[in-house]
């Protein structure tokens, strides 16, 4: 499918009868308010998640909130990319721990730092002596005291 002359989606084609073929990555927004149709979903019923990212899924199947933190999890592959979040996940099993919240902290760490923004500071605002630092000044109040 195309949308402006970019391809926003593609799905293969089916050519039988009384079959339906699933890209589980395009409910993956979706998710955020249903996240238990993560465990019950058409989509998501043989879902095969690379090995990190499974292993994490199924430890979180055991916690009472894990398919909240597995839906946290699978959304930032949209904006971090699928081998970023798995290495987080990899990363993170090996510390032991199977959270989101670790594996957010993980991604959020790899990611490139923001460009310091540049202000520019009006010349009615500019300092036209520098100030001296002179710790002597703060010697010279404590002795007086």
């Amino acid at each position: 499918m195309r949308q402006d002359g970019r391809v926003v989606g593609e799905h293969p084609r089916c050519y039988g009868r009384d079959q339906t073929i699933y890209d589980p990555w395009h409910y993956v927004p979706v998710l955020a308010r249903k996240p238990g149709a993560l465990r019950n979903g058409a989509p998501f019923k043989d879902w095969v998640l690379p090995g990190a990212i499974d292993r994490v899924r199924r430890k979180l199947a055991a916690v009472q909130d894990g398919d909240r933190q597995m839906v946290e999890i699978l959304t930032a592959v949209l904006s971090d990319g699928l081998s970023a979040v798995e290495a987080a996940c990899a990363d993170a099993l090996r510390q032991g721990v199977h959270s989101a919240d670790v594996i957010i902290n993980i991604l959020t760490r790899r990611r490139e730092p923001a460009a310091a923004i540049t202000i520019m500071t009006p010349d009615a605002l500019r300092l036209h002596h520098e100030p001296a630092a002179d710790c002597a000044r703060y010697d010279s109040l404590r002795r007086a005291v």
